[in-house]
């Protein structure tokens, strides 16, 4: 356990030392959002209406961006055999990568979120419930990720197909993650279905993503 949470420390140190990679993934998100009012137009009715897509699918794109390095590094220094050969279950190292991309990734987006959704005419108070949505969904978006990475490791346009092949996965974490946010803009009793599916999306991530990751990364270095 000592071992695996001073892996997930490193992790986190080593993917907010490359700030450029962090800067540009908040960048991305803040410029998608703030061009959307300028591209639709002064209509506040209809900048509410569609922003949960709007936030959703800036979410899902910035969090793209920083998905191909997750595990270039290790390959490139030579890191990653002595992972997969080391003591520690490949599965536990996968688990602490994605964690550490969730947290570095992620996290730092959902708290750009209320900032960025006054863009787009977002109710004040359902702001908190949003972050939590957020926070939730985009679990799924870093342990999905990471067995797409994990997949084009030696490939050389690695970042087109990660987008590619995670996009049947995120898919039902946009729509329920789109649907909780229209809910809890709206009526936010209704906001509990989706946003239990969105949890269950989650959950099943953390089990699956972890075990496939490191399933492709034996086979990667064979």
């Amino acid at each position: 356990m000592r071992a695996w949470l001073a892996l997930i420390r490193h992790e986190i140190r080593v993917l907010l030392r490359e700030g450029g990679a962090v800067g540009t993934v908040l960048g991305f998100y803040a410029i998608v959002i703030t061009m959307m009012p300028i591209a639709l137009g002064p209509d506040l009715k209809l900048l509410s209406r569609i922003a949960p897509g709007i936030i959703w699918i800036a979410f899902l794109l910035a969090a793209l961006l920083s998905l191909s390095r997750l595990y270039e590094r290790d390959l490139e220094d030579g890191s990653l055999d002595l992972l997969v050969m080391g003591t520690m279950p490949l599965e536990a190292v996968t688990f602490a990568k994605s964690l550490a991309h969730w947290v570095t990734t992620c996290l730092p987006l959902a708290a750009m979120t209320p900032v960025m959704g006054l863009f787009l005419n977002i109710d004040y108070g359902a702001l908190p419930l949003l972050i939590v949505t957020l926070v939730i969904g985009t679990i799924a978006v870093s342990f999905f990720g990471a067995v797409a990475a994990a997949l084009t490791l030696r490939t050389r346009i690695g970042g087109v197909l990660i987008a590619l092949i995670v996009l049947p996965f995120y898919v039902p974490t946009l729509i329920y993650g789109i649907t909780a946010i229209a809910a809890l803009m709206l009526t936010p009793a209704d906001a509990i279905s989706p946003l239990l599916m969105l949890t269950a999306i989650s959950l099943i991530s953390l089990v699956v993503g972890p075990v496939a990751a490191a399933a492709v990364l034996r086979y990667q270095v064979r």
